[in-house]
């Protein structure tokens, strides 16, 4: 083919009279010092001499310059023929160039002017192609190259055999180390970016099965370890039960809709980890401040909670009516006695023990997912019909301060609550059940306890931030109450808690009235009607008499326990009974008669435990009084010494917190004999709240699992 070396010299006229042609190049093209070794002589007197035999006339023909020029270069004793020497300029080649000569000065060479330009021609073709180039500049180098690299190969495969037989010996698991060969990089058996390398001929240690095998594993590990957690989280309290909700209803939702102001907030529907039973379509209106997204716009309040009741449309006659009524405690205001789950996998340093630490350890993100799925799926709609089965007619729901809103310093997930808030009493409202909104957990904490969201030190109405806190308090009622002042809400709540047992024996009895009248003033010109709560603050129901007498429609509101008092814990079974039947019944009746006490008056908890031996009851990693492992800085709760009834034999926690399915029968007759007492006894005012409805694994605490 035209163009391409041929180094047959064999007589070919036709190619002799080509050779002088150039090959064309593309417009800017140049040589590379790639393609024309550095130095070369001419050494082809024996082929020249052939082709000058049969050298054509028509090479006559060329110009005289053209011919000076070819002479010039093949005069030259070392022609160098890279780009550098090709572009001199002439006053380089005046300098560096050997002088030119003519035909004349030569003396002993043989070859004609046609003939050094016909082999420059022929030299020029050769340089044009690489893969003759390296035939004819280095066979020798190639060879000995070729030889180096088989004794590296050699060498090589003896030292990976060598290693090979050493990583067999050493442990399993072991970190190996790479050699990569230059020989065994060439002939391409080195697996780039962290390939095992091995000998052809050897058995591999770690094979392409191997390492498919070990993705394999790992990527079923990915899968089931999280579904394992998340199973375990189901099966306890803190994720509740069941599987993750469809959320079918978003899928006439466009995602468009929602505003890209509202997205990835607690407005946007398709962040929520369960929609049933929601108004999913978009909406920013409010109520008092507080979003109404995810009500639905219709109600009905035709539902009876069982036969002796009358239906929510219907007037209920308190105190006349007693009311049956069933906490569902530990759900919107973690308590850890109900879900344990929460803190089980903390170590006792980290101090993890409420909520406030708990969301504070987990981030904002974390908590939100981990509570939101407590919220949907540790009571659903399922728990409401069910407690409309058992004979329930009213309902008491705790719910905490940051289902309104939070404050700078706080960590507890904001409003997230209040959507499942709403949902709940839409759900009592199905089942014919009235409900008892109680604020649980207050700015700065009312009472220091666990439940109230941060345990410790009381900072409302206390502290530094005291009267702050006071007035936050008085400020999310405000926005309450001009919510739930809505019509919708008119007949199914009928009673509305201020705070939930303020520690009014460590706080000033004065300031917690005042600050009560004030509140029920805020809620009343907001429109709420239901019934007022307040608390007894442990200071017993007789010391309430003739307090809040310019405030309408209020209740008060006692918890009555036998296992948070050292001189009652230890009541032999008997005398539980006894206790209740005399005790709490005439402390009611007392109550409820103005003459004696402050009136209208019910008990908001109690519960069947016989002992405090539940874990957490009293606060994350503590003892109990049951076993006298509760020493405290105050020596008036401090109980060192078993607490348990004369000739009860051990004060142990083990039969206590044991299955219910090993209880005796006389022990479950006690029990239930305990229950009615307690019942009738409260009864005797306004009627009562259990607590609580469910836990993970309180079990005397539980209706749902007793019944």
């Amino acid at each position: 083919m035209a163009g391409t070396p041929n180094l047959d010299h064999r007589p070919n006229h036709d190619r002799a009279r080509r050779s002088h042609q150039r090959p064309r190049r593309e417009h800017g093209e140049r040589r590379t010092a790639r393609d024309i070794p550095e130095k070369r002589t001419l050494r082809y007197e024996e082929e020249v001499v052939v082709v000058v035999e049969e050298e054509d006339e028509s090479l006559a023909s060329r110009s005289p310059e053209r011919r000076e020029r070819r002479e010039k270069r093949a005069s030259k004793n070392t022609p160098d023929r890279s780009p550098r020497h090709r572009h001199r300029s002439p006053e380089r080649r005046r300098r560096y160039d050997p002088p030119s000569f003519t035909p004349t000065d030569r003396s002993s060479d043989p070859l004609s002017f046609n003939s050094l330009a016909k082999l420059d021609a022929h030299n020029e073709k050769v340089l044009r192609q690489p893969q003759e180039k390296e035939r004819l500049l280095a066979p020798k180098e190639k060879g000995r190259d070729h030889d180096r690299r088989r004794k590296e190969k050699v060498a090589s495969g003896r030292v990976l055999k060598d290693k090979a037989r050493q990583r067999r010996k050493s442990e399993y698991g072991r970190e190996k180390r790479r050699v990569i060969s230059g020989p065994l990089a060439e002939e391409g058996r080195v697996r780039k970016r962290g390939g095992h390398i091995a000998e052809e001929s050897g058995k591999k240690r770690f094979g392409r099965k191997c390492w498919i095998a070990v993705l394999v594993i790992v990527l079923l590990l990915v899968i089931f370890i999280p579904v394992g957690v998340y199973a375990s989280k189901k099966h306890g309290g803190g994720g509740g039960s069941g599987s993750d909700p469809s959320n079918e209803n978003l899928k006439d939702v466009d995602q468009g809709d929602i505003p890209a102001a509202a997205k990835n907030t607690y407005l946007d529907p398709f962040t929520w980890y369960d929609t049933k039973d929601f108004n999913v379509t978009y909406t920013n209106d409010t109520v008092g401040g507080l979003s109404v997204m995810g009500l639905n716009t219709a109600w009905d309040d035709g539902a009876q909670a069982n036969e002796n009741v009358p239906a929510l449309d219907k007037k209920w006659i308190y105190g006349t009516m007693p009311i049956r009524g069933i906490n569902i405690g530990g759900w919107l205001s973690i308590e850890p006695f109900i879900t344990p789950s929460f803190f089980q996998s903390y170590k006792t340093n980290q101090g993890i023990i409420d909520e406030y630490t708990l969301t504070k350890e987990l981030g904002p993100q974390n908590a939100a997912k981990m509570l939101e799925k407590h919220y949907a799926q540790f009571v659903k709609e399922d728990d409401f019909q069910q407690i409309q089965a058992a004979g329930f007619d009213h309902v008491r729901i705790p719910y905490s301060y940051w289902a309104v809103t939070t404050y700078p310093g706080d960590p507890y997930v904001p409003k997230i609550s209040w959507r499942y808030l709403l949902r709940a009493i839409e759900y009592c409202r199905k089942y014919g059940l009235r409900v008892n909104l109680d604020l649980h957990a207050l700015p700065g904490s009312q009472n220091g306890w666990n439940h109230s969201g941060r345990q410790g030190v009381i900072g409302w109405l206390n502290g530094t931030d005291g009267a702050l806190n006071a007035q936050r308090s008085l400020d999310i009622h405000n926005q309450l109450a001009t919510f739930f002042a809505q019509p919708r809400y008119k007949n199914v709540i009928t009673i509305y808690g201020l705070a939930n047992e303020p520690k009014m024996i460590a706080l000033p009895t004065t300031a917690v009235v005042d600050w009560e009248t004030k509140a029920a003033a805020i809620v009343r010109k907001a429109g709420l009607q239901a019934y007022l709560v307040v608390g007894d603050g442990f200071l017993g129901l007789s010391k309430w008499q003739g307090q809040l007498t310019g405030v309408q429609n209020v209740i008060l509101d006692v918890h009555q326990y036998t296992i948070f008092n050292k001189n009652q814990i230890n009541f032999p079974h008997r005398k539980k009974i006894q206790y209740a039947c005399q005790g709490w019944t005439e402390q009611m009746k007392s109550s409820i008669d103005l003459t004696t006490g402050f009136g209208p008056t019910i008990c908001g908890e109690w519960s069947q435990a016989d002992t405090d031996c539940a874990l957490y009851l009293n606060n994350v990693n503590t003892g109990s009084r049951w076993e006298g492992t509760l020493p405290t800085a105050d020596p008036t709760t401090s109980v060192t010494s078993p607490d348990c009834p004369p000739g009860a034999g051990t004060c142990s926690c083990d039969k206590a917190n044991a299955d219910p399915g090993s209880y005796s029968d006389d022990y479950k007759r006690w029990l239930m004999m305990y229950a009615e007492a307690q019942m009738a006894s409260f009864e005797a005012g306004w009627g009562w709240f259990y607590w609580t409805w469910v836990t993970e694994g309180a079990t005397q605490w539980s209706w749902k699992v007793c019944s």
